[in-house]
Order: C-alpha cells, then sequence, then structure tokens
C-alpha cells in the first residue's frame, strides 16, 4: 500500500508519483492560452459592435453585453480548470450518462405543449432553455457528451477497420443529430459529421470507406432538398445567386451576407479608427453582429491583419491541440482531443466562410469569439477536457493508441 509520502517523493514506480502522473509542461498549455487570447478577442469585438454616446472615452468602460461575454468567459474558466482536475479516464465513466441527460433536454425542447417562458422558440427553432437569469442550449452540451461516448466506445475496438464496422459509430451519432434537426438547427446537426470522420480517421478507419461514404453522401443530397424547409432551401439559392453575381436578394435573403462583405471590405488592410466602425456596424445594420456575424465586426475594426491574426490563433489552438492528442499514448484520450478539435476547427471554418460569403448563413458561432454563454462556457469545458488529457499521463495498464498494419482489418 502506497502511501501519500511516498507517491509524492517517488517510489521507483514513475506510474504512482505525481513526477510521473502529471504533465505540468504540455502542448495543451498552447491551447489554453489561444482560448484566453480568443476570448478577450470576443470582449473587444462585442464592445466594438456597440455605438457608443457621443463624448465616450474608448478604454473607460465596456457595453453591457461585453461585459456579460466576459463574465462567461470567467465562469467558462473556473469550468474548464474543475474538468481538467480528474483523470481524463474518469470523466469517459460519464459519458452515457451525460448522454442520457443531453438527449432527454433535446427531447423536451421539441415537446409542443412546453410554455415559451421555457422554450421560446428563436429565428423559427427551439433550441434555447430558458432558465430565467440566463438561456440553455442543450446542443452546446450535446457536442461534449457526443466526443465523450464515441470515444469511449472506440477506444479499444477494431472493427471500424471493415467497412460494415462503420455502422455501429453512424448509430452512436444518429439519434443527437436527428433531434437537433428537428428543431431545426441544420447548422449545429451538421458539425458531427466532420467530427465523427476525425475520430474515425484517428482511430484507423480507412480512407477508401470514408471516400465511399462521402460520395455516397453527395450523389444522395439532391433528393434530400424538397424536405428541407423553406427557409433552408432559401439559403441555398441565396448562396447561388449570390456565386453567380446576382444581387437581387439584396435587400431580402441575401441582405446579411452582402452587409457582411461590404464590412468586410471597409475594414482595408489595418481597419478603421474606433469610432469609425462602431458607426459603420451600427448604420449598416448587421443582423446578428454580436453572435454568427462577428467575424466581419473584427475585420471592420482591425482589417485584414486583424482577421488574418484571429486565424492564426485558431491556427495555433489546432496545432497545440493536435500535439496533445499526439503525445497521448491512450487511446480514449486521443479520441477525445482529436473529436473536441474537430468541433472547434469546423465551427471556425463554417463562420469565417458565412461572414465571407463563401457559405451560406447556417447559424454557426465562431467559438470562444461569438456571443453566448452556452457557447463560451462549452468551448472552455472542452479546453478543460483536453487540459486533462494533456496534463494526465495514463494509467496502467493501458492499450497503446490504435497501431494497425496494413494487414489488419
Amino acid at each position: 500500500m502506497w502511501t501519500i509520502a511516498e507517491i509524492v517523493k517517488g517510489s521507483g514506480d514513475p506510474g504512482l508519483t505525481l513526477r510521473g502522473a502529471i504533465r505540468v509542461w504540455n502542448p495543451a498549455l498552447g491551447v489554453v492560452a489561444a482560448s484566453v487570447a480568443l476570448s478577450l478577442i470576443g470582449v473587444a469585438a462585442i464592445d466594438v459592435s456597440e455605438l457608443r454616446p457621443d463624448g465616450a472615452a474608448a478604454a473607460a468602460w465596456l457595453s453591457a453585453m461585453a461585459l456579460k461575454q466576459l463574465a462567461f468567459a470567467a465562469i467558462g474558466v473556473v469550468a474548464a480548470l474543475v474538468v481538467a482536475l480528474p483523470h481524463y479516464r474518469l470523466i469517459g465513466y460519464l459519458s452515457w450518462p451525460l448522454m442520457v441527460v443531453v438527449l432527454g433536454l433535446l427531447v423536451f425542447l421539441l415537446v409542443p405543449f412546453v410554455p415559451e417562458s421555457i422554450v421560446r422558440p428563436r429565428n423559427g427553432a427551439r433550441s434555447w432553455i430558458s432558465l430565467g437569469f440566463t438561456d440553455v442550449q442543450p446542443s452546446e452540451l450535446a457536442k461534449i457528451a457526443y466526443v465523450l461516448v464515441v470515444s469511449h466506445y472506440m477506444r479499444y475496438r477494431t472493427s471500424h477497420r471493415k467497412f460494415l464496422g462503420l455502422v455501429a459509430p453512424g448509430l452512436l451519432t444518429l439519434p443527437v443529430v436527428a433531434l437537433i434537426t428537428l428543431q431545426p438547427d441544420l447548422g449545429t446537426a451538421s458539425l458531427f459529421v466532420p467530427a465523427l470522420f476525425a475520430m474515425l480517421l484517428a482511430a484507423g478507419a480507412r480512407i477508401r470507406h470514408l471516400v465511399i461514404i462521402v460520395v455516397a453522401a453527395a450523389l444522395v443530397a439532391p433528393a434530400t432538398y424538397p424536405f428541407l424547409r423553406d427557409h433552408q432551401k432559401r439559403r441555398f439559392v441565396a448562396l447561388v445567386r449570390q456565386v453567380q453575381g446576382d444581387r437581387s436578394g439584396a435587400d431580402d435573403i441575401n441582405f446579411q451576407s452582402f452587409t457582411a462583405q461590404t464590412l468586410v471590405g471597409s475594414g482595408g488592410v489595418s481597419g478603421n479608427a474606433d469610432g469609425r466602425a462602431r458607426a459603420l456596424l451600427h448604420f449598416n445594420r448587421l443582423p446578428e453582429r454580436h453572435n454568427d456575424m462577428i467575424f466581419s465586426v473584427i475585420v471592420t475594426r482591425w482589417g485584414f491583419l486583424g482577421g488574418l491574426a484571429v486565424m492564426g490563433v485558431y491556427l495555433f489552438w489546432m496545432v497545440s491541440a493536435l500535439a496533445t492528442a499526439a503525445v497521448c499514448r491512450a487511446p480514449f484520450g486521443r479520441l477525445l482531443v482529436v473529436g473536441l478539435s474537430a468541433f472547434v476547427a469546423a465551427q471556425m471554418v463554417v463562420n469565417i466562410g458565412m461572414n465571407l460569403g463563401l457559405l451560406p448563413i447556417i447559424g454557426i458561432t465562431l467559438p470562444f469569439v461569438s456571443s453566448g454563454g452556452s457557447s463560451l462556457v462549452t468551448s472552455w469545458l472542452m479546453v478543460g477536457l483536453i487540459l486533462s488529457v494533456g496534463l494526465h499521463r495514463p494509467r496502467p495498464p493501458f492499450r497503446e493508441a490504435f497501431e494497425f498494419g496494413d494487414e489488419d482489418g
């Protein structure tokens, strides 16, 4: 029986010492640093989106929305520390109960007789549960629960190396994606696909099998168009018209996209002064400038260089996260980091694409930056889980992570 003193001082077994169990310096610290930078950028951008009263000092105060975002960032940091302290393997045992709770919340959102004081549709979607002092978006929590469940399920399996073995991970994905789609929130639902593919690739799935699935899905996709809702169809039609140079929807369905592009162009190389940027944002009436279109705000204020810097911070975030996965020898920890990183990467790419007019506007927030408590706290919970993987070495006994020969599967 090891005593506390023996564990702290070292017993000769590196798995039973603090030095052997904890990596103080690890790549996940880069994820933490990038997340702090992005959160502060988000607070500043949200504040810029508000028009200050004449004569107000630029650095004297933050807008109410920016202060609220800063408060949620502080809550997120605390939540991340709480999640990072226990070994991530212990958190894995809670994955299935957490998924059951999340699925229950997603079903609750769709119950028609729930009063609007609790579930109030926004932009036609039933996605938020009101707690009085704040709102909770269960689909954000579903991202974490989903990655935990799939990572825990696949950690010691090899069946995904065969084509039919991909059915089980697909079935794990189906319920959560279906419930989120029914809200309807097609944008958030679509993020689960790249997360699943990233975890399958990290687990050693064969690329040719995944390519077959992608090609089959692309061939079937046009057949699903009649089943989309009217506003979803209009979004895709609007994007096609925009690509064709048709500005007939500039005052209608494409108003948000064209306005965002105009503001992005107004930023130039180095951006606008504080007051001018606020005036541009105010008088151009960009919808959802605090949330989905926050990248347009950043470029309006800090220009092309500012937008490039934000993308650079995200790149550093991703490199640090993938380095954390690479040094983790436990399959569950590696899949956990890869899945969470895929969600952040997919959201970043889609959101910036929306702001630049390259993708349809489907209501995807920019992680750590967009206004919203559920999104920000969830993003920081992801950071906490990645930090847990970086800090804690695998506890023996464990298996090496997904080393297969060409003959396997």
